[in-house]
């Protein structure tokens, strides 16, 4: 079936996204090249946020740069890096800050710009540090970092280092306050449906008309859990219960956890999976502190979602609720 796109040339759709969401959040963002940056960028004297990754997960990443997120965000084609020399380019403008964090999610694309672009930066004395985000539990639970790849978990990662950096954090300190909490996420997908590639038209993922996965890739990579279409509340208790097992919750911890639509899910469908983690989590005693139910990194035109929990502590979840201005996140903070 002919791929059905709100596009034009497939050449052009990174540009073109781009100047879009530029022109909509001008008072947020703005385009350097194929990199966005902060309108008002931050006071030299603090830590800038910075991330790469390719394009067609909008909003993610390029609709979390302002204040109290990213200061740049490093964009790549459909589905691909950035090259180094792209990332390098980035990092060098911010060489005056306090330092530079740079959140890596784990593809081996990303790994590899972000790993030459920060042998660069230490050559020229550019005071860079790395995170690597992978909480994406589908290889099992113990699985080696590496091969754990980085989903949407990276979206309250770089909200919580975010406003450490804007408290006036070392990088030492951003870097820390980062690892704590990328140590207490674990997400987990679902898919109903692939997708198609927006510049070829070509599927990246097919499942059968009565079939769902569990653990999706947000590449359409398989994730070994392949079953008939099950209820809202059955997927959402298999998701959570697997999540919770990742993290060893018990009771009395505090959890805050997203729903993230990957791009046809309805926010209908997405809310009854969030209720029913209220009792999941009851159940186990946990506490839901708070939570997110919408699309922060989409797969095109893949339905499904991205369950992500986050065990958090006081300090955390104030950075969660903390003041921000990023397109698709703003806080007016508590």
């Amino acid at each position: 079936m002919k791929m059905k796109k709100f596009i034009n040339g497939p050449e052009n759709i990174v540009s073109e996204v781009l100047e879009g969401m530029a022109a909509a959040y001008a008072d947020k963002i703005r385009l350097d090249g194929n990199v966005v940056v902060r309108a008002r960028p931050k006071d030299k004297s603090k830590v800038a946020v910075i991330t790469l990754g390719g394009a067609g997960h909008e909003p993610a990443l390029s609709g979390f740069v302002g204040y109290g997120m990213l200061d740049a965000s490093v964009v790549g084609d459909v589905f691909a890096a950035p090259n180094a020399m792209a990332v390098i380019g980035c990092l060098r403008k911010f060489k005056d800050y306090a330092g530079i964090l740079l959140v890596v999610l784990n593809h081996a694309g990303d790994v590899m710009s972000a790993n030459m672009a920060m042998k660069m930066a230490q050559r020229e004395n550019i005071n860079v540090k790395s995170v690597l985000v992978a909480e994406d539990i589908s290889a099992g639970k113990g699985a080696p970092r590496q091969d754990r790849r980085g989903l949407a978990g990276c979206i309250p990662l770089i909200k919580v280092a975010g406003a450490a950096a804007e408290e006036g954090k070392s990088l030492d300190e951003v870097l820390k306050i980062a690892e704590d909490f990328n140590s207490e996420i674990a997400t987990l997908a679902v898919a109903l449906t692939g997708c198609t590639h927006p510049q070829t038209g070509e599927p990246i993922a097919e499942l059968g008309s009565d079939e769902m996965e569990i653990g999706m890739g947000q590449h359409g990579e398989g994730g070994g859990g392949k079953s008939a279409v099950l209820s809202a509340d059955e997927t959402a208790e298999i998701m959570f219960g697997k999540l919770a097992d990742s993290l060893s919750v018990k009771a009395g911890d505090k959890l805050y956890i997203i729903i993230n639509g990957t791009g046809a899910c309805t926010p209908m469908e997405m809310s009854i999976v969030f209720r029913a983690c209220i009792g999941l989590c009851k159940n186990i005693g946990a506490n839901l502190v708070g939570g997110i139910i919408d699309e922060l990194l989409t797969v095109q035109e893949m339905a499904g979602f991205q369950m992500i929990m986050c065990r958090v502590d006081d300090s955390q979840l104030a950075r969660l609720r903390a003041k921000s201005a990023a397109p698709y996140w703003t806080s007016l903070g508590e």
